[in-house]
Order: C-alpha cells, then structure tokens, then sequence
C-alpha cells in the first residue's frame, strides 16, 4: 500500500509510523485508518521490527475522528458510528494490544477522544510538555471508544476514569503522569529523542519475553488468580526455550553484556 497520510519509517529495528494529516490535527478518516491498519500490520509481521513508534505531524498527536468525514450527506441517512468503530478503531487497538512488540507513543501535542485512546493503548507514553488528553467524546454526545472504557479504569481507578470520560475536561501531561496514566513527561524539543531512545531500548531487549510479558498482562484484565499463575508458569516454560535465555544465562555467567535476537 502507498501512504498518503501516513508515514512509515524503519531504522535499527524500530519502526516509525507517523500520523500525516496535520491540516486537521492528524484527525482519522477512513483512509488514514485503513493505511494504519496496513502499517500496523507491516510492523508485526516484520521480523526486523523489534519496537515501534506512533507519533503525529505538527502540532498535534490526533484529535480523533474528522467529524468532517462522517457528516450525513444530502439525502443519505447518517453513517452508523458503530461499524466505523469497528472498521477503523477497533483493529488499530486489537493490532497494539495484541502485537507481541513493545509500543510506544510519542505525543507530541492535542490527544483527543480516539486519538488519546490509541495512545493510552501503546506500552509506554512519552508526552511533550505541553501535550494534554482529553476525552472529548461526552462533548459531542458520544461514549470513549477505541478501548477507552477498558483501558482508563485500570490504568487510573473507576473514580478518576469517570470523571476524565463524563466530564471530559483537558488534561495536561503533567497530571497525566502524575496520576500514573503515562510513563514520560519531557520538553517538547526533546520529545523524539527520549521516544527514540526508548524504543532502542527496547528492540536491544529480549523482545520475545517482553512479548509474552504483553501477553500476560493482556491476559491480566481478565484473569482470576489461579489462572494467571498458570499462565505465568506457561509463558516461563516458553522463554526458557529461547536463545534470548540462553544467551542471557550465558552473558551473566561470562561477565558480558549479553546480545538479543528476539528469538
């Protein structure tokens, strides 16, 4: 697929993907959506990709839905919100979520209704200083979508998860990461940097645990204990098969820093 509107970049193990509709804050239409699918998918099925980065164009991160985009048109009944969640939402979180690689967001502005969700999906959140989220949705007489109404009560508590989705006051990154709903604050001009940095981290790591480590806290949300704890026993008996623990195993033994091949 050639991409109009986004931006797909590779780069020692890191993919890039870039939200490029600036003009409307890097707002979702359809076409942005199913080119963000594709990356997605190009990214989890590329072997050379052991991290990824979801960052946006200018001065916002993505304000959501281009409300433009799903206005009646003359004579027509009016799009069913529904099946656009589902077509162009829905698989962009399930492809996050269920990616055995780590993400992270890079939001470099405005995070708004869809928009703020899909970052919160991602691993780790690194946000500019002057970034804020909002979940805008009540605004217009919608319910978060995206996974928001999963996702925000476990990563903050039923009480504040309310009041950010009925309320849906604009919150600053600095009360972001202060109430525990994203990994990073730093200075806007630093914000690439610190998200690049990361995500080498990362693809150094044993991506193959970090993967499973995905997994079980995926399977975490719905678990009972009994059933993680043999989950847990499961996924070690999986990586103990690895080269990664081998060479891991080894690296300590010799004194040497060890070298991961996500396998």
């Amino acid at each position: 697929m050639n991409y109009r509107f986004i931006r797909y970049e590779r780069d020692n193990g890191v993919a890039t993907l870039t939200l490029n509709r600036p003009d409307v804050l890097n707002s979702f239409h359809r076409p942005m959506a199913d080119e963000t699918i594709d990356a997605l998918q190009r990214a989890a099925d590329d072997p050379a990709v052991r991290a990824i980065v979801l960052t946006g164009a200018g001065r916002a991160f993505c304000a959501g839905q281009d409300l433009q985009a799903v206005l009646p048109r003359e004579g027509e009944p009016a799009p069913d919100l529904g099946e656009i969640v589902r077509a162009q939402y829905n698989p962009i979180i399930r492809l996050i979520r269920h990616t055995e690689k780590p993400f992270v967001a890079a939001v470099n502005g405005a995070a708004a209704g869809a928009g703020a969700n899909i970052a919160l999906a991602c691993d780790f959140v690194v946000a500019a200083d002057h970034a804020s989220f909002i979940q805008a949705f009540s605004r217009i007489g919608l319910i978060p979508d995206s996974g928001g109404t999963f996702l925000l009560p476990r990563l903050v508590g039923q009480a504040r998860a309310t009041a950010l989705m009925m309320l849906a006051d604009k919150l600053p990154a600095s009360e972001a990461h202060a109430m525990g709903l994203i990994y990073q604050v730093c200075p806007a001009d630093r914000l690439m940097d610190e998200a690049m940095t990361l995500a080498r981290r990362l693809a150094a790591m044993p991506t193959r645990a970090l993967g499973m480590i995905k997994r079980a806290l995926n399977r975490s949300f719905t678990s009972d204990l009994d059933t993680q704890l043999e989950l847990e026993a499961e996924l070690q008996a999986e990586a103990g098969r690895t080269h990664d623990y081998q060479e891991g195993v080894a690296a300590f033994l010799e004194k040497r820093t060890p070298v991961f091949q996500g396998r």
